[in-house]
């Protein structure tokens, strides 16, 4: 291009300097703005934001405060908001709420994205009392339009048990003109469900209709598995069929809750048959899925359909972890195949998956049931070499057999 006498601006140099910064080479893009006869804004902008993205936030700082007024370029509300988000991803919260103060100091109004930003990094940091009063002090205006900073402070409420000052929240919103979307409704169906306010949780999905919003997956899938852990199936299941009914695909946590719920009744054929249908509809099973149901098999005494998912798991490309071989483990050891559990355990460690202190302690008490106690012993040794420490109830297990050893002997 040079060669060919084109000058280069901006607008050329662009595309080049964003390239640069998303490879993560800053300091080259930073060395091509220095040698343009004229930049602007977006071209700083840019660079700041490759700085921010690579955590050196003091030099974007520096970007701003001391390079560019001396290049007759001014920061502007992407400037600012680039910024604050790196300071609250740092976690740098009171540099993050000084940006916003002199960003108002130099005449540049912050807008909904700069306060959803900065209450958002409070909410993560769950300094709410904080995340409260940034939105408190938004201008009446502003807080109608602001739904996303609604739903990053009721969200996190609910999140951390303040259902109550969510609904606070939820009800400030009608009174400053702020309409509720499908994020703010859920946000609170949840936080009611998580404390069993499973009344007023229907009330708010009823509230919903009648404002124009329609309920999602998330909507339904927290309603049924919130009834799933109160054991009323009958409940959860009208949901999915008005999930059905309103056009909502049933997906795969739906079938988990409801095969997690059949299998705690023990009705694991019902539950396969889940399996099956979801398979049927070309929904694939997850690990949640299979190890609800291999536990539930185990359970049931049925653990060579347990080892059967469990190849049908591998099959489907899916990877078996901890959990699922802790329920093969102590569904062998229930049938009396304490060998065949051992050798599970061998399978697990050669791909990778190190055993825990449910391992031992299922190993561990199978073997006193057994009356293998020296078995016992050296398990507790293997698993305390391996950095498995025992815990309370690997000592009770073992004390309690040495003790049943002992009183027998005598």
């Amino acid at each position: 291009m040079l060669l060919r006498g084109f000058t280069p601006n901006a607008l050329t140099y662009g595309p080049l300097m964003h390239g640069l910064c998303m490879k993560g080479n800053i300091d080259e893009a930073r060395v091509l703005l220095s040698k343009l006869p004229e930049s602007n804004v977006v071209l700083y902008n840019t660079l700041i934001n490759g700085y921010v993205n690579i955590g050196r936030i003091d030099e974007a700082e520096h970007i701003i405060q001391e390079v560019m007024p001396t290049k007759g370029c001014g920061p502007d509300i992407f400037t600012y908001n680039i910024l604050i988000r790196g300071f609250c991803k740092m976690g740098r919260l009171g540099s993050a709420h000084e940006m916003l103060n002199e960003m108002r100091n130099r005449g540049c109004k912050p807008n909904a994205v700069t306060y959803s930003i900065l209450i958002d990094g409070f909410c993560k940091e769950r300094r709410l009392k904080e995340a409260s009063d940034v939105l408190g002090a938004l201008p009446a205006e502003e807080r109608s339009l602001n739904i996303a900073a609604y739903n990053c402070l009721i969200s996190a409420l609910c999140k951390d048990g303040q259902v109550h000052q969510a609904m606070g929240v939820f009800s400030n919103m009608a009174i400053e003109g702020c309409t509720p979307d499908i994020y703010t409704f859920n946000s609170i169906i949840h936080g009611l469900c998580l404390i069993d306010y499973m009344e007023e949780a229907l009330r708010v999905y009823d509230d919903m209709f009648t404002k124009g919003v329609i309920a999602n997956n998330v909507t339904y899938n927290t309603l049924i598995h919130a009834f799933l852990r109160k054991g009323e199936l009958q409940v959860a299941e009208r949901f999915v069929r008005e999930m059905i009914f309103r056009g909502c695909a049933l997906d795969v946590i739906t079938y988990n809750g409801l095969i997690k719920e059949l299998c705690k009744e023990g009705a694991v054929e019902k539950a396969l048959s889940l399996l099956e249908e979801m398979m049927q509809k070309g929904i694939n099973p997850n690990n949640v899925s299979c190890n609800i149901l291999i536990n539930g098999l185990c359970k049931t005494g049925n653990v060579q359909k347990a080892l059967d998912l469990l190849r049908d798991m591998i099959h489907q490309g899916l990877t078996p972890d901890i959990v699922t071989y802790n329920s093969l483990i102590n569904g062998l050891c229930k049938m009396g195949r304490i060998r065949e559990a051992m050798n599970l355990v061998e399978k697990m460690e050669t791909e990778g998956i190190t055993p825990d202190t449910i391992t031992y302690n299922t190993l561990i008490s199978w073997h006193c049931k057994e009356g293998l106690l020296d078995d016992a012993n050296m398990l507790l040794h293997k698993g305390w070499d391996g950095g498995i420490l025992p815990n309370a109830r690997t000592w009770s297990i073992l004390v309690s057999n040495f003790i049943k050893e002992d009183y027998d002997e005598n």
